[in-house]
């Protein structure tokens, strides 16, 4: 992928939970690190959970960045944050390597509740 292709930049999140101090466990979202990257909407497709998703407003993606050593910690229980949009884009599955392994590709889920 050429470089002007990363027109975004994206804020990965991991959530932490901790105590309160009143033995109530409360989670946050905490940034780990902004990249450049790019993002492509999944618009077609007629597979029951795409279907589903058109349905309730959601709408999945893929979500392009460079492989690096900040961005191999990436995990599924992570999000990202369009820094210009400010759209949230719930990761989905685990990272998966591109062809040319340059680059770490996976898939999100928007308008849903990142919970």
């Amino acid at each position: 992928m050429e470089a002007g292709r990363f027109n975004r930049r994206f804020q990965f999140q991991v959530r932490v939970a901790m105590d309160d101090s009143h033995g109530n466990e409360v989670a946050d979202w905490y940034p780990q690190f902004t990249v450049a990257g790019s993002r492509k909407y999944i618009l077609r497709g007629a597979g029951e959970a795409i279907m589903a998703a058109r349905l309730a407003a959601k709408t999945f993606a893929t979500v392009t960045v460079r492989r690096s050593s900040a961005t191999r910690q990436i995990t599924a229980e992570w999000r990202a944050i369009d820094a210009r949009s400010g759209e949230v884009f719930n990761i989905r599955e685990q990272p998966q390597e591109s062809e040319d392994r340059g680059n770490l590709e996976f898939l999100c889920e928007t308008g849903v509740a990142s919970g």
